[in-house]
């Protein structure tokens, strides 16, 4: 089984003001290295061989303009009222939407289901464990860095990621990547 998501790659001196933004201590929390920074378009989740070489084809397929985009700000995602994930996000949404539709439609015909959740463009910067994770820390984290901020850039290709699970969290490689026009 190959465990795929599709994503988009910020260039380093975006990823550098990302890791800058993360260095502060949060117990608890595991914070995301350079390697798996990314925008994630869209989580396809466990497939085979035949239907991931499916997706692969399908994507492509995919003829979208070069978003460029900025950060500006942070959030945070929970589950039934526990935070989970530390974010930066990434404006304007308009040009993502735009690419996540076409990801969405270029998956529908390699077979994988749509996914109903809204979509959000951002970088996760940090998992956080289940238990033992103050939340005025992590409070205190998101106000400190509500003015995350970088000059524009330009998000040029779209990859396809394969997701490792370890007992040290996930390692992503990139197993193809296609130029956006």
């Amino acid at each position: 089984m190959h465990r795929l998501f599709v994503a988009l790659r910020p260039p380093p001196a975006i990823r550098a003001i990302l890791l800058a933004a993360s260095g502060d201590a949060v117990a608890g929390v595991r914070w995301q290295d350079d390697e798996q920074l990314h925008l994630t378009l869209r989580f396809v989740g466990e497939v085979e061989r035949t239907q991931a070489e499916d997706i692969a084809a399908a994507l492509a397929g995919v003829i979208a303009p070069v978003p460029t985009v900025r950060v500006e700000g942070v959030g945070a995602f929970d589950q039934r009222g526990r935070v989970d994930t530390l974010w930066a996000r990434v404006v304007p949404a308009a040009p993502l939407a735009a690419l996540h539709r076409k990801v969405d439609q270029a998956l529908a015909r390699a077979a994988v289901a749509p996914d109903p959740r809204r979509y959000l463009p951002h970088v996760t910067l940090a998992r956080l464990a289940r238990r033992g994770v103050d939340p005025a820390a992590v409070a205190r984290w998101t106000e400190a860095h509500a003015a995350l901020a970088t000059p524009d850039f330009r998000l040029e290709h779209l990859l396809l990621y394969e997701s490792h699970l370890t007992a040290g969290g996930a390692r992503y490689e990139a197993v193809a990547r296609w130029p956006l026009a």
